[in-house]
């Protein structure tokens, strides 16, 4: 019995591990790489409604601190119980609108896991295969070339805009959106959506179609990468 808790002690105990600085130097030069290849490949090939150039520029941090962070704790159970004890202190609450977004953030970490656990080859061939799905999906599924746009439509008294009209002519030329604010005030209506939209020409067409149906509305479309 004594043995077997001598045993467990010396599991308990933090090693001192002298870690390679090549071996580490090697697997940040890797990650840098892979993160940067990641985030402009989730810029050209997402299909997420938000910001992704602002998205996308987190996942190098991310990768890299979760390969530091396993990096030092993997040699030791008490390091790794005591990681677990301070995350359930800090909570993290990240604004994820879209399981996109999640896949891509769980994919990041993933490499950083892997790097910080010195699995070199493992984490480049799934890179590798990912990376190679993606971009095939992108070109035989046809280059997506949409713009995410903030569209508002606005007008007081006779010209104030309904939304389930206004949401009709939003499905007719519009790949996809979403209701952000509505605002109706009595006598004044204002509705504010994110919106994908493929081609320019749709942009005229659907201003038309409401000025037609809401003569003197105002109208205004806005990139939302200016945010």
């Amino acid at each position: 019995m004594e043995n077997k808790w001598n045993l467990f002690e010396k599991f308990l105990v933090t090693e001192n591990v002298n870690l390679s600085v090549n071996d580490f130097l090697l697997n940040a030069g890797l990650i840098i790489v892979m993160s940067w290849l990641l985030s402009l490949t989730y810029r050209k090939v997402g299909k997420s409604l938000s910001n992704r150039k602002d998205f996308s520029a987190n996942f190098m941090l991310l990768a890299f601190t979760t390969m530091l962070i396993i990096t030092i704790v993997k040699s030791s159970l008490a390091l790794s119980l005591g990681l677990v004890g301070a995350l359930s202190i800090v909570r993290f609450r990240a604004a994820i609108k879209e399981p996109e977004e999640l896949a891509y953030l769980f994919f990041t970490i993933s490499l950083g896991l892997g790097l910080g656990a010195n699995q070199v080859y493992i984490v480049m061939a799934a890179f590798a295969v990912l990376m190679g799905i993606l971009w095939a999906r992108y070109f035989l599924g046809g280059r997506d070339e949409a713009q995410n746009l903030f569209v508002t439509i606005s007008g007081k008294g006779d010209v104030k805009p309904e939304l389930q009209e206004v949401q009709i002519l939003m499905t007719k030329y519009f790949n996809r959106f979403q209701l952000k604010r509505f605002d109706d005030h009595g006598n004044t209506s204002e509705l504010s959506y994110v919106a994908d939209v493929k081609k320019a020409e749709n942009l005229e067409l659907f201003r038309k179609d409401i000025q037609a149906k809401y003569k003197d509305a105002s109208i205004s479309f806005l990139d939302s990468k200016a945010y």
